[in-house]
């Protein structure tokens, strides 16, 4: 008889939270309509920034919020409720719109905003669950995040809630981003620090080795190249005659003679080398260089300017 191995208590637990939220937000999926269209379309349409603002844990959502959409292509700060009550309202500006985050809608930080708020003249976007509350009467578009209720057995602590309005930030960014054709390219200048950043902003000729290259000529004994390529440290030797690139010797080369038994002592470059070597320009984009590596199953290119002269190698971890 075969024993079936019991999961944990916690296991269940947290298999049974995750389920649960997922459900919620199948379900707050079903109910988008036209109101979520229109914020789409305030959204892109305003001419200032977006101005997010919430208390507590909607408040930490809501900067989660605002920091996608601004590396997205949607301006936008986050302006701590409390801290505009007392003066930081002044940061606004009449052309920005706001998105107003509290699952109550009657967060009295944020209420005590709306007579300023309206005063100003700023359109409002409402993320709440109660569509009744205070907050959602004073808005120009509510999105309803209202949840059955959180995982929390007590159901009190912002669980399932919290996890509804970021799911909901993210909808509104997915759709700016598709709305806007905003492009890896787009958000690499954002990410200037990230790897994907570098990749898609780094050109060839700012990684390239430039320096010291292994390169020898047609009429150079392959004894030498090899010493050529050993010191190189690239794995390779570039062939050149008149300034003109020739060829190339790697490793794999220089293994493929052993193997085939060739006189290094005897044997010329013309033996070994590839001719007409594939070349690239330093101005292609490192991400395109990385890919025709992959492709090709290379590990070094060499780069060259317009008149086929030597001007750089590039290895596939220069990055």
């Amino acid at each position: 008889m075969t024993n079936k191995k019991k999961r944990s208590p916690m296991l269940l637990i947290a298999q049974d939270s995750l389920t649960e939220q997922a459900k919620a937000l199948i379900n707050m999926s079903n109910g988008l309509g036209d109101e979520f269209v229109k914020a789409v379309n305030m959204i892109l349409q305003t001419k200032g920034r977006v101005v997010v603002c919430g208390m507590g844990k909607s408040g930490l959502v809501g900067q989660k919020m605002m920091a996608t959409f601004a590396s997205t292509g949607t301006p936008s700060f986050f302006m701590h409720p409390a801290e505009a009550f007392h003066g930081d309202l002044g940061m606004l500006m009449r052309e920005d719109l706001l998105i107003l985050i509290s699952y109550s809608g009657e967060t009295e930080e944020i209420i005590n905003l709306l007579p300023s708020v309206k005063h100003f003249g700023n359109e409002i976007i409402s993320i709440v669950g109660n569509n009744d509350s205070t907050m959602a009467k004073h808005s120009d578009v509510i999105l309803n995040v209202k949840v059955e209720r959180e995982v929390c057995p007590n159901n009190l602590a912002p669980t399932t809630s919290t996890l509804a309005t970021m799911g909901m930030g993210d909808a509104l960014a997915v759709a700016l981003i598709k709305e806007r054709n905003f492009q890896a390219e787009d958000f690499a200048r954002y990410h200037p620090g990230g790897n994907l950043g570098r990749r898609l902003l780094t050109k060839v000729s700012d990684v390239m080795h430039s320096k010291k290259l292994p390169v020898v000529n047609m009429n150079t004994p392959l004894s030498e190249a090899v010493l050529c390529i050993s010191e190189g440290r690239l794995g390779l030797v570039v062939i050149t005659q008149n300034l003109q690139i020739k060829g190339i010797v790697t490793d794999g080369d220089l293994r493929r003679a052993l193997v085939n038994q060739v006189d290094m002592n005897r044997a010329s470059i013309n033996d070994i080398m590839t001719r007409n070597p594939i070349t690239i320009s330093p101005d292609m984009m490192l991400v395109e260089a990385e890919s025709l590596m992959l492709e090709k199953k290379i590990k070094a290119l060499i780069v060259a300017d317009q008149k086929q002269q030597l001007i750089g190698i590039l290895e596939i971890f220069d990055r």
